[in-house]
């Protein structure tokens, strides 16, 4: 074999640019590299700071070298200013995993990096990262947010109990949460100066279980004054935190009344809650349930595992638009609720779901945990799944299931149809029976039901064909 000429171009130099317009940017926390096509301008690739003038003037060049899309690494924060800029612009940002831009290896710079990300979005070899729409990010950054404090919140709750703990004061042991009605009455009342143990049983609730004369008794303890201290200040922390979630809340709530429906369909009035008897401590006090009904046109609380924080996570992750995914296979892999299959010589070598956070897969598979011994479709689909796949793979085929029918009623806008447990069943006895059936017949055999099926647990009868 004769060497190719050493003046010959690369063979990558003749595949066609699927993207011609294309720049990329390598974005970091004080200056960005931008690098447009050789025959834009006579200087292509170019430092900008990250100060907002810069910005504005970055995105001024980019649409003078007639940019159409630009691509650029998801590094932290840095990149949502620019590409809110690029947004109101018009032109289309394209944000990439850092894992899908491996550069060849060799010298590493700023402006290599920013000429690779060019070059691989001009022929069309990035594939950009799903963002929602404006509307929705604006909720998804509040209700992030409001994630956060809640979690904050705990912590502080724990230092309650710790305290209380130092002072031998078992509340705990008569309480199931020390922050609700009565647990906060007390602790309170502790804080201002009280010690009676009979005064401070009776800020007891009738919904408690225990009895006055327990919570008396769990109370008489040994208040030293530096526990009382910190007591104190775990629940001014507290406090402040439950004011700033009811903040966010508050929000929320004009966010979504400042939001259009998806389309002009005159909705009809919600029904009654399917799960009012539900208690969750860390509900948003907006109505989610209504404000995404209005949203939508479909009740997503409807589907059994959902309930109103569930769907907001949801929701604030991806939205109300469906055609990113072309299919629920698509939307079941970017959840990472679906098998990433690792074939190697035709071969699997390994079947597992993807890694990664990804908040709404989250949501979903906390949503199938809690339907794991409900009477209902989902229910009986992991408990028919768990003796045979194991309790955590078959969690996962639970929200993947879950998954796929919040993609259809987003997408479809139809009304959520609880079939139940028992239909469920009797529809998998049904699949299963006219496959034994067929399999049967094309072995030549056929099969004859028992006369005495519930008196005896043996397998049907199998009858070979006759043969002619």
């Amino acid at each position: 074999m004769c060497p190719a000429p050493a003046s010959a171009a690369p063979a990558w130099a003749k595949l066609p640019q699927v993207q011609p317009h294309a720049a990329g940017l390598d974005i970091g926390s004080c200056e960005i590299v931008a690098c447009v096509p050789a025959d834009r301008d006579p200087e292509p690739i170019r430092t900008f700071g990250t100060f907002t003038p810069d910005l504005q003037r970055l995105v001024r060049w980019l649409q003078g070298c007639r940019i159409e899309t630009v691509a650029m690494e998801s590094t932290g924060t840095y990149w949502v200013p620019i590409y809110e800029l690029l947004e109101e612009a018009g032109i289309r940002p394209c944000l990439v995993n850092a894992r899908h831009l491996k550069n060849v290896p060799g010298r590493k710079t700023d402006v290599s990096d920013a000429q690779w990300i060019q070059t691989l979005h001009s022929y069309g070899l990035l594939r950009a990262s799903f963002i929602p729409a404006e509307d929705w990010r604006q909720v998804r950054t509040l209700w992030r947010q409001r994630q956060d404090l809640v979690r904050h919140r705990a912590a502080h709750i724990q230092h309650m109990q710790k305290a209380l703990q130092g002072m031998n004061v078992q509340l705990t042991q008569v309480l199931a949460d020390i922050s609700g009605v009565t647990g906060l009455a007390i602790i309170r009342a502790i804080v201002a100066g009280e010690r009676d143990s009979q005064v401070l049983a009776r800020l007891r609730d009738k919904r408690c279980r225990h009895s006055q004369e327990e919570i008396a008794q769990a109370l008489t303890g040994h208040y030293r004054p530096a526990e009382v201290f910190v007591l104190g200040q775990a629940l001014g922390l507290y406090d402040t935190y439950t004011a700033q979630i009811a903040a966010c809340d508050a929000e929320l709530e004009r966010q979504y009344q400042a939001m259009a429906p998806a389309d002009d369909t005159p909705r009809e009035p919600l029904g009654p809650r399917p799960n009012k008897n539900t208690h969750a401590k860390n509900a948003p006090a907006v109505d989610v349930r209504g404000a995404c009904y209005r949203l939508t046109g479909v009740d997503l609380v409807a589907v059994p595992g959902l309930d109103d924080s569930t769907v907001q996570t949801i929701l604030a992750e991806i939205g109300t638009d469906m055609t990113p995914w072309p299919t629920a296979k698509h939307f079941c892999s970017w959840l990472h609720l679906a098998p990433r299959n690792e074939i190697t010589g035709g071969r699997v070598k390994r079947s597992r779901t993807a890694e990664g956070a990804n908040r709404a897969g989250q949501a979903l598979r906390l949503a199938a945990q809690s339907v794991m011994r409900a009477d209902c479709a989902f229910g009986a689909h992991y408990r028919r799944l768990a003796p045979r796949i194991g309790r955590e793979q078959a969690l996962v085929a639970t929200a993947h299931k879950i998954a796929r029918t919040v993609y259809s009623l987003l997408k479809h806008r139809t009304p959520y149809v609880e079939m139940g447990a028992d239909e469920y069943d009797r529809r998998f006895r049904d699949r299963t029976l006219r496959r034994v059936t067929r399999i049967a017949k094309d072995m030549g055999y056929r099969l004859v039901p028992d006369e005495q099926p519930q008196q005896t647990t043996e397998q049907p009868e199998v009858a070979r064909a006759p043969s002619f």
